[in-house]
This record gives structure tokens, C-alpha cells and sequence, in this order.
């Protein structure tokens, strides 16, 4: 079956901050993880029934090589990327910032 995927806007202000973030930490360390970031969400159209499910209809995808997941929905054939939060924030906050997405 073939999927499509699409990104709710607030997902571009999570992947520019954590991309801000990392560039300042190391010039082109931002770019590396922008670059796994959108590898990791495009490969979700393979197959995203593999991520369980995390929270109510929300998967989990995590990043290789950085502590981020990407948290997202299936509806019909439409991946919905909702989310892209580090791995070490609290979950109840992630659910809430979810919920309210």
C-alpha cells in the first residue's frame, strides 16, 4: 500500500529549533540533523504500521544518531506528522502539546 506524508505546521518550528540548537553547538551539526530528520520521516511511508502505538493513535518513530522521536498518525493512506520532541522531555508534556496539535 502506498502512503503519502504530511507535516503539520508546527512540526517545521520543532525540527528549526532543535536544527538551532545543534548548529550552535557545532557548524553543520544543525544541517546532519535536519538531513536524518526528514530521512527518518520519509522511510515512514514503507511501512508505519512497525512503530507502535505510544499514545491514543500516536506512533513513535525515533531518530537515529539523535535522542528525538517523531510522533505520528495514520489516517487512510495520509501519514500525519505531528511532532518531532526530544526524547528526553516529559511524556505527559508531549501529550498535551499533541492533544492540542
Amino acid at each position: 500500500m502506498n502512503y503519502s506524508i504530511r507535516f503539520r505546521p508546527e512540526v517545521e518550528y520543532d525540527a528549526l529549533n532543535a536544527y538551532h540548537w545543534y548548529e550552535d553547538k557545532s557548524l553543520g551539526l544543525g544541517e546532519e540533523f535536519l538531513r536524518v530528520f526528514y530521512a527518518n520521516a520519509l522511510e515512514l511511508v514503507r511501512n508505519p504500521f512497525i512503530y507502535r502505538k505510544i499514545y491514543k493513535n500516536f506512533r513513535r518513530r525515533l531518530l537515529r544518531r539523535f535522542p528525538y522521536a517523531i510522533y505520528f498518525v495514520i489516517e487512510n493512506h495520509t501519514i500525519i506528522v505531528f511532532g518531532l520532541f526530544h526524547t528526553a522531555r516529559d511524556p505527559k508534556r508531549i501529550e498535551k502539546i499533541l492533544n492540542d496539535r
